[in-house]
């Protein structure tokens, strides 16, 4: 296509304007179709500059998702990707398609979902143009019991990313959100299918939202307090695609030995909760004070409720919320 030619041709002479005549010589099309495809990209959202006697010049801090956008950070040749603009939730739409059989590692990934989708059936705010949210697709082999090992996996793949781009430090709340400054910026649904049987996971998808600037328009009201946005101030070049790139890649390296002590590590020392005050939540039972006192090693909690009891916490079963 003449948009991706054009495209290709400017991200060569980067920082370094291209007349619309030199465009369409190497290119053998007419200025008009380069025009057009000029308007293509910066409709795709493409940042591109024009000016008379010049010509076209990509901007340095454009921001579009793409399947060539992420190939060109993505350093794992084993996974395949696939870039919507918009999807319903990345999560269902990738469940469909390993039901039916698609062969994994795969990774779905947009730039709005329509009907995300978070843990204990809560909705995930999916905007567009703000946010990453990415769905990957292993048929790992191992026990339901090890889920939860993937799930920290996630967050720890997502936390040293934002700060390799950012220089940002990143936590963890247990077991899934990922926050910064204070706030939560990504939130991770790991599904499953489960052979009754055996016990052994058919297939496995890790989803991941990521808040990577705050919305136009500003969070909902009610997540104003506890969302925030992983990258403020100066824009970072073609940032969603290189989170994505850097997730993934980690997500992999990692799944290859989830027994990795290294995994364990990272999450441990980034764990918001660890000493700290906490309310257990129940489905259908009232909030129950406690304070967290360890991190074991299935990635349980261990906590000490206020008659002086101490309770191991599983991620399926409960979730828990910070107090002051």
């Amino acid at each position: 296509m003449t948009k991706d030619a054009v495209l290709d041709l400017l991200r060569q002479n980067a920082d370094t304007f291209v007349s619309g005549a030199e465009i369409g010589r190497q290119l053998s099309v007419s200025r008009t179709a380069v025009w057009k495809a000029i308007e293509q990209l910066k409709e795709d959202g493409y940042r591109i500059d024009s000016v008379p006697n010049k010509g076209y010049l990509l901007s340095s801090v454009s921001d579009v998702l793409s399947e060539e956008g992420i190939a060109r950070y993505l350093k794992d040749p084993r996974l395949p990707i696939r870039v919507y603009p918009s999807i319903t939730s990345t999560n269902t739409v990738l469940k469909a398609m390993a039901a039916d059989g698609v062969p994994a590692p795969l990774a779905l990934i947009a730039g709005e979902q329509t009907n995300g989708r978070g843990r204990m059936g809560r909705s995930f705010y999916s905007p567009s143009r703000t946010g990453l949210y990415m769905s990957l697709l292993l048929r790992p082999g191992i026990a339901a019991a090890d889920v939860t090992g993937i799930t920290a996996c996630a967050a720890v793949a997502v936390a040293q990313t934002i700060e390799q781009l950012s220089g940002q430090e990143a936590a963890i709340k247990w077991v899934n959100d990922v926050y910064v400054q204070g706030k939560k910026v990504c939130g991770i649904l790991t599904e499953a299918s489960i052979d009754c049987e055996t016990g052994v996971i058919h297939y496995l998808i890790i989803g991941i939202g990521i808040n990577t600037a705050l919305p136009e328009k500003d969070f909902p009201e009610e997540l104003q307090a506890i969302a925030g946005a992983a990258f403020e101030g100066e824009p970072v070049p073609d940032l969603r695609c290189r989170l994505a790139a850097g997730v993934l890649d980690r997500l992999m390296a990692f799944s290859d030995d989830l027994t990795d002590e290294r995994i364990f590590t990272e999450y441990k020392k980034r764990l918001l909760v660890l000493g700290r005050p906490i309310n257990i939540l129940a489905v259908g039972k009232e909030p129950e004070p406690a304070t967290v006192l360890d991190l074991e090693r299935d990635y349980a909690l261990l906590v000490r409720c206020e008659d002086g009891s101490i309770r191991r916490l599983n991620s399926g079963e409960v979730s828990v919320r910070l107090t002051k």
